[in-house]
Formats: C-alpha cells, structure tokens, sequence
C-alpha cells in the first residue's frame, strides 16, 4: 500500500478486497467500528457497506483533520462521493494529551511501533481526552443526500478501519494533528521533562556532617508529609522490542506480574494513607496457591493462566473452580471450595435448622461437618470459617461455586438453586476480593 502526503493529509491507493477476513483486527480498530456500528440506525445500511468494502468499491482514501473522504462506487459502477467526520481537540486537550504521553516512554515507544496502547486512552481519559470515537462521533456525508450512515459511508469506515490497524497514528491524524508534528512535540517535552532531573544529578549529594548533627542536636525533625495517592497505577514500560528475550523468558507472562506488581502496591499505599491504618493488623500472607488463583482471577492470556495452574502442580479445571471460587469472595470462598471447616458452632447449626421454620418445601439435607447437600437436587451448602454460608452446584463431577457468601442458608440455597448466585459475583480486581459489608457485621462464628 502506498501513499502520497502533504503536511495536512494522507491520500491512501484503494485497498483490495477484503474478503474471507475481517474489517479489523486491533483492539482501537474494533472500537472505531464500535462507533460506526452503535452510531448507525440502519443495519442493513451498514451490510450493505461492508459489502461494498469487501468488493474493493472504496476508492483513494483522504484523510485529514476532522474528515476522511472517499468515492465509493456503487454494484453498478456509480460512484459516491463519501465523508465521515470526526471531531478535531482543541488546542488545551492537545496540550493535556502531549503532557500525558510525554510523562510515559511506554506510550511513546508503542506508538512508534504502530501500536496504541489501552492504557494510553485511559490515561488520556483520565485527562479529559476522548481519543477513540463513541457513539454519534463519527458523522457521516455523502453525495447520495442520505442524512444517517448510508452504505457509502459506511463502507469508507470499515476501510478506513483497515488502516488503523496498521497504523494508529491516522486517528491522531484525524483528530487534528500529524506524525511528524507531534513526534517533534513529544521529543522536545520528553527532553524538558528530562532537564531538570540532569541539573539534580550535577549537585552535590548530602549535607555537611557538623550542619547534619546541629539539626538533630536542635531537636526531632519533622515526619515528612505522605505521598500522595495514586488514582490509577501504571503498568510500567513496554518490555517488547529491543534487545531480543533471552531463552525461555516470557515477556508476556513478566509484563503481566509488572502491572500486577504495581496495582498491588498501589492499593497497599491507598491502605497506609487512610485512616486508622496503625491500629489495624496486617493481613495474613497468601499462600502459593492462593495468590496464583488470585492473579489468574484478573483474567491473563490463556498461556500465563496455565503456568500458572502448572507451577502449583494443580490442574486447569482446578484452578478454574478456584478462579471461580475467588471471584465470588476471595480467600473466604477459596477456603469454602478446599477446606473442611471443622467444629460448626452451635450458632450456625440453629441457623440451618430454623431456615425453614414453617415452609411446607423445607429441603432435605444430608451431610455433616459444614456441609450439606439438598438431597435429589445437586446443590450442597457450606459453612465457612467466615461465618457466612455458601451455595455449590454440581456439574461435571465437581462442586462449583454458585454465589457470594450469604448471611442466611436459605438465601444460599436460593443461590445455588438459581445456577450462579443470580448474577451477584463479588468483583475482583486482582487484589484479595473485598468481602461483602454484611459478612463484616453479621459473622456468626
């Protein structure tokens, strides 16, 4: 594919057909469409234009600030001329944006690779700046006086979705700014942010030992103020390119534990800064096992979940009915999947046994020691060491978590008679899962 470009627009040569593949393959391309698609009244509007795309009907592509133009022609060889509009930043969300891709060389080195990395649109989210289209963003004019997306220009941004994939820059483009412009800003913002760092690096270090001991001699100093808190923690520079990996090291799986590494620590700072802090004893450590089925809850890449599951010697159904398990209640609901409670106190035995009190469909359980199962129905109740009940379905040949802990038996069982507790997983963001308020208030060990 070539390409001819003045300093404010980028005329793309016809692609060929597209077919037997998609119109997008990248995560920012999937999105462009997103925005067509969820944008557009008429779905057969948009058949109609993927269709023309995957015969080669778009011609030449323009794009420049704020418009992507195009003729496209139509079964019977009439041609359109096409537009697609997108709204150009000003020139303080410029300034918001430059400021935050400048402070991350992660962002920087992705984007000279052609590649645009999640957690730059969510830091320039962050920083009020929309770089992806949404839904009404992407307006559509065409020669054929249709006022909605009509196949025509529908057909202009799937193409154009084409592009993206290989090269992100084009939004950017689009958004009002060229390559070569912003390359240029970025290099001078990286070298100002890097300037004063140098001119620190030149002063002396320390201070005079007679000027140190006649500080402490003056009495204590004072405790310097906190850090701040960290809204969101960053994932660290991309480990790809470069020098290439040594054998066996797998860049994935290590970038995967940089990002865990840094949400952890973040959360452990948020901790240490709220109140009440010092009185509160530390947590205990999770085992091996317990903070694999916690890191692989966040959901990695299929190969980091197995070695995962592989370097504790469990299996993969294993560690998903742990991942299962922990997504509903973290190391509570672990403990109910693995261990046997032991001694279930008095109180949570007159719990089970009043449950029912009254109710002419009161279940029959068989079992014991913390767990019991509703006989002919495949779903069991636990005891947990938490004070909380939880729900288990059958299937497979194993018992699967079915819901979060819950106060009451009864509710329990409702949950495991729906499936999967009606929808009310604890959400989990790879740190231990934060247990249900009512757990806290209500244990009745």
């Amino acid at each position: 594919m070539t390409n001819r470009a003045t300093s404010e627009e980028l005329v793309f040569e016809a692609l060929p057909p597209a077919r037997g593949r998609g119109f997008a393959t990248t995560w920012w391309g999937r999105s462009w469409l997103k925005a067509l698609e969820d944008t557009a009244l008429d779905g057969g509007r948009l058949r109609q234009g993927r269709r023309h795309a995957r015969a080669g009907a778009v011609g030449a592509v323009s794009v420049r600030p704020g418009r992507l133009t195009a003729v496209v022609r139509a079964g019977d060889g009439t041609g359109h001329r096409a537009d697609v509009l997108l709204r150009q930043l000003s020139d303080r969300e410029w300034d918001r944006l430059l400021h935050t891709v400048a402070g991350e060389g992660g962002h920087i080195a992705a984007l000279l690779d052609r590649e645009m990395s999640p957690q730059l649109v969510a830091d320039a989210a962050a920083a009020g700046v929309d770089l992806l289209p949404g839904i009404g963003d992407l307006e559509p004019e065409c020669e054929c006086g249709e006022w909605d997306h009509c196949a025509h220009t529908a057909a202009l941004s799937y193409q154009v979705a084409r592009l993206l994939d290989t090269d992100p820059f084009l939004l950017l483009l689009l958004r009002g700014r060229g390559e070569q412009e912003l390359t240029d800003e970025l290099q001078r913002r990286s070298a100002a942010r890097a300037e004063p760092a140098g001119n620190a690096a030149a002063q002396p270090a320390g201070v005079p030992a007679a000027e140190a001991y006649a500080r402490w001699a003056a009495g204590p100093l004072p405790v310097p103020a906190p850090p701040p808190r960290v809204a969101e923690p960053g994932t660290g520079p991309a480990l790809g390119g470069g020098v290439p990996p040594a054998d066996g090291l797998d860049v994935g799986a290590l970038e995967f534990l940089v990002a865990d590494t840094a949400a952890r620590a973040a959360r452990l700072l948020a901790a240490a800064l709220g109140p009440g802090h010092a009185q509160e004893a530390p947590p205990a450590g999770l085992g091996e096992w317990q903070d694999a089925v916690r890191m692989a809850a966040v959901g990695p890449a299929a190969h980091i979940t197995a070695r995962l599951a592989a370097g504790c010697g469990r299996s993969a159904l294993d560690l998903d009915l742990a991942v299962r398990a922990w997504r509903y209640g973290g190391r509570p609901a672990l403990a109910a999947l693995e261990e046997a409670p032991g001694e279930v106190p008095a109180a949570a035995l007159g719990q089970l046994a009043a449950a029912w009190a009254g109710e002419e469909s009161r279940p029959v359980l068989r079992g014991g020691d913390g767990r019991w199962t509703v006989v002919g129905e495949g779903v069991q109740l636990r005891w947990g060491t938490d004070g909380r009940w939880w729900p288990f379905l059958r299937s497979r040949g194993r018992w699967w978590p079915a819901g979060p802990g819950e106060t009451e038996p009864a509710a329990a069982l409702a949950a495991a008679r729906g499936g999967g507790g009606g929808g009310r997983s604890v959400a989990v963001d790879g740190a231990e899962a934060a247990e249900p308020r009512q757990a806290r208030s209500s244990n009745t060990a």
